[in-house]
């Protein structure tokens, strides 16, 4: 017999707020949190937190502390620390936080996505099938060969040799963004690696156009749609499966920035990131960006392969009651990734000595096919907010800056909330919307929890 899953803190929250804060700070059932947080149930969920929350008056019905609700990145602001996920142990990776095993899947600690340029040891990881076998590779990697195929009037078999002296090279700095990130935030729990939001990064990218090597196999009019292959074995190691076969609309193929890549910050792309090449497809989930590429066929209708179909990478297009099974046509292939902002500096779980009265917080934001507008920051839970200012991107698909100085009135506990709002309009939520089985699209506000001691 199969054993009760336990819930969660935000699924126990979701379904019952009341017994939830009995729960977890004493208080009692019929207490209003207003009239809670002003007797002793203050001082209960202070000493969870780990201080004095100077805005508890300010506090949303039923949130879930940050503190509590995700692991510290630095020592946990209180003594309700999370011993949180197993860490990445690879040469050339830095500690990133493990998801899964098999496939290999870690993201990245927000506070290492601090850089300007994600460093490679830094990038997250996302594999759908198995490492290929560096014995496996060719020798010199310039022999590498990618098959062009299918709707086009010349097909062609081209070695990364002739590809890199044929084709104009260039540089870009591109966001990848796993199609998951964000997907922990969803209640109740949407199935798949339960990524925060690490699951992205951004990387000065050197290859070739795919746009110029499609022309060059020349597009029939009925190309419409791309298909790619990588070489990443299957995890049954079955030979004949492909790990994972995503494409794209030909209209995001031939985006300038769209690169068959072949450099990460100006080196050799290492193995466990593709090399020696890949695609990158920026904006768009990173699934599309195959590793180990070794194929691409274009296609007179939508692609169909593994990763395409079903839920896979898939919105619903309206709402449906979060936890129910959905219904398949009634979704749209998710393209274009949502809107968000992450802090990078302070990292969430920091003390921060006595007296300290100011923040220069700094984070990044980015919107996939779209540009970020404006970032807003707040300290006393988004009663109120103050614009943070926002550099213009290094190039476009490239994340963006965004910078702020927060007074903080006294010692405590403190979360610094941030949203942004892209070119369309688009905001960030309080909460992950648009709940979906697979657990896409989860772009809620950023929260970091710090603490001031006293």
């Amino acid at each position: 017999m199969a054993s009760k899953r336990e819930r969660g803190l935000h699924e126990l929250y979701a379904d019952d707020p009341e017994r939830a804060d009995a729960l977890v700070f004493g208080r009692r059932t019929g207490d209003s949190r207003r009239g809670f947080l002003k007797n002793a149930g203050l001082a209960g969920m202070g000493a969870t937190v780990g201080g004095s929350i100077p805005f508890a008056a300010m506090m949303p019905a039923g949130l879930v502390p940050a503190a509590m609700a995700q692991p510290a990145q630095q020592p946990q602001a209180g003594p309700a620390a999370d011993k949180g996920p197993k860490v990445l142990k690879m040469d050339g990776k830095a500690e990133l936080a493990v998801l899964g095993d098999k496939p290999l899947v870690a993201e990245t600690p927000a506070h290492l996505l601090d850089d300007d340029v994600t460093p490679t040891d830094k990038f997250f990881v996302r594999n759908n099938g198995l490492t290929p076998d560096p014995a496996s590779m060719p020798s010199d990697p310039k022999a590498w060969k990618i098959k062009i195929d299918g709707e086009v009037n010349s097909p062609m078999e081209i070695t990364l040799g002739d590809l890199m002296a044929r084709f104009p090279n260039v540089t870009h700095t591109l966001m990848l963004e796993c199609g998951g990130n964000g997907r922990s935030f969803f209640v109740p729990e949407a199935r798949g690696n339960q990524w925060t939001n690490g699951g992205a990064g951004c990387a000065e990218w050197t290859g070739v156009r795919l746009a110029d090597v499609l022309k060059a196999a020349g597009l029939k009019s009925s190309a419409v749609y791309t298909g790619h292959y990588g070489a990443d074995p299957h995890l049954s190691g079955d030979a004949t499966k492909p790990s994972i076969s995503r494409g794209v609309r030909l209209e995001k193929a031939m985006d300038e920035h769209t690169l068959i890549a072949f450099r990460m910050n100006g080196k050799d792309i290492p193995l466990i990131h593709g090399a020696p090449v890949r695609l990158v497809v920026p904006g768009w989930a990173g699934s599309t960006s195959a590793k180990w590429l070794n194929r691409i066929w274009v296609r007179d209708k939508e692609h169909d392969g593994p990763g395409m179909g079903g839920f896979s990478y898939r919105m619903t297009k309206k709402p449906i009651v979060p936890g129910s099974k959905g219904d398949e046509k009634d979704t749209v292939i998710l393209e274009s990734m949502p809107v968000r902002s992450v802090v990078t500096f302070p990292a969430h779980g920091t003390r921060l000595a006595a007296g300290t009265r100011k923040i220069d917080l700094r984070g990044h934001a980015w919107a996939g096919d779209n540009a970020v507008q404006s970032v807003e920051v707040s300290i006393d839970f988004g009663v109120t907010w103050k614009k943070a200012e926002v550099k213009a991107p290094a190039n476009k698909f490239a994340w963006q800056r965004f910078t702020a100085s927060i007074d903080l009135p006294s010692a405590g506990y403190y979360e610094i909330w941030s949203k942004a709002t892209d070119t369309k309009g688009v905001t960030q939520p309080f909460q992950a919307g648009n709940w979906n089985p697979q657990g896409y699209g989860g772009n809620p506000i950023s929260r970091v929890a710090v603490l001031v001691e006293a």
